[in-house]
């Protein structure tokens, strides 16, 4: 039996010297000019040229007054009002507009605080005068920072400026041009919720002022104050003529008796009786068909003044029975429209700050170097993917 050999293993070729090639040559001086260069670049910038920025900030939130009471400290906590978040989305755009820009460029000339940092020391973060308005609103928007908070309805406001006093006044622009633009919102809202119950006030007062007008002159033209007054009185006097005209009746039966006819005392007091009976007449026809004295020299049926008299009353009855319930009604919507008055409650008033927190230039460095390495590390894939389908 024959033994086999055990087998050995076979010596390997040695490997070839490693060289620096082109593409790696490339990948370096690629990594140099896309990365570390351009951070360095930002890194001598921000330490360099880029000026410090301040930051003041301010806390505000619209509220909805709930009853017409008094503001305290509690309703500015939120016990006696509620967060209006469509009045928070108003303000937050507000802010961002060019209108607000316009205001507080005219109170405060942004352009001369933005550029207490010359441009040529740092023209990228300092505003570059003079600028159209428009350019202006741009630049704000890089240093105003408004964040809604949806949820709660809170505004927090961050004002950047090259001076901390600089920051703190132009964040109290803000806050007081944004107190004027909701207090002018509530009382458009105030006007709209009580214009119809002021036009139908106006009307009820008009109405009475007409009706009592009427009743004036109806009293200067008749002379009478009150012809259900003056009715009493004509009635009373009609009476006392009705009782006289009795005695007289009684007395001429009683001289027919024991007197003749040619009796002087009988024509007496048929003569009497004739002047009653023409008194009581004239009476009776004052209420339907005779005259009372009037200012023209004319006179009037005393039904038909009555009449006139009552329709007036009626009118005027009616004229304050509206005027009393549009005057209640206008005091409900004045009610209603200040129960829902807005107004801003500002939780965290413009703060001063005592050291710049802007620009953030670790930060800025940082970023740089991460995205210019994503960048170059996508360019280098790119390229030996490439070279490999070759």
């Amino acid at each position: 039996m024959t033994d086999l050999a055990p087998d050995r293993a076979q010596p390997l070729a040695p490997s070839a010297p490693a060289y620096l090639r082109g593409r790696h040559i490339g990948t370096m001086l690629s990594f140099v000019a896309l990365v570390l260069l351009p951070t360095a670049l930002a890194a001598w910038y921000m330490y360099a040229r880029a000026a410090d920025r301040y930051v003041s900030t301010v806390n505000f939130s619209v509220y909805t007054e709930q009853t017409a009471t008094a503001i305290d400290i509690s309703t500015l906590l939120g016990a006696g009002g509620s967060s209006s978040s469509s009045d928070t989305d108003i303000l937050y755009s507000f802010i961002q507009s060019q209108e607000l820009v316009r205001q507080i460029e005219e109170d405060l000339d942004l352009r001369t605080i933005w550029t207490r940092v010359s441009p040529q020391d740092d023209p990228i973060f300092a505003y570059h005068p003079p600028g159209t308005i428009e350019d202006l609103t741009d630049y704000w928007n890089r240093m105003v920072r408004v964040y809604n908070d949806g949820t709660t309805g809170l505004l927090e406001l961050q004002v950047q400026a090259f001076t901390p006093e600089d920051a703190t006044a132009i964040a109290q622009a803000v806050y007081d041009r944004s107190s004027d633009m909701i207090n002018a919102l509530s009382a458009i809202a105030e006007e709209d919720g009580t214009r119809n119950a002021r036009a139908d006030l106006d009307e009820a007062v008009e109405a009475l002022k007409q009706a009592r007008e009427a009743i004036t002159r109806f009293r200067n033209e008749t002379q009478i104050v009150d012809p259900a007054a003056s009715i009493q009185s004509q009635m009373g006097i009609l009476s006392a003529l009705q009782a006289q005209q009795a005695e007289a009746l009684i007395e001429l039966d009683l001289l027919a008796q024991s007197a003749g006819e040619t009796d002087p005392r009988v024509v007496q007091a048929r003569q009497r009786l004739a002047v009653i009976e023409n008194r009581i007449e004239e009476e009776l026809e004052k209420f339907g068909g005779g005259a009372t004295p009037s200012t023209t020299g004319q006179g009037e049926r005393f039904a038909d003044l009555v009449g006139q008299y009552e329709s007036l009353i009626v009118d005027l009855e009616f004229a304050q029975e509206t005027y009393t319930n549009a005057l209640a009604a206008f005091n409900g919507a004045v009610a209603e429209a200040r129960r829902q008055s807005r107004y801003l409650a500002a939780h965290v008033r413009p703060t001063l700050a005592e050291r710049s927190t802007e620009p953030k230039r670790l930060q800025i460095v940082a970023l740089t170097a991460l995205f210019t390495f994503l960048a170059w590390g996508i360019l280098v894939l790119a390229a030996y993917a490439l070279r490999d389908r070759r």
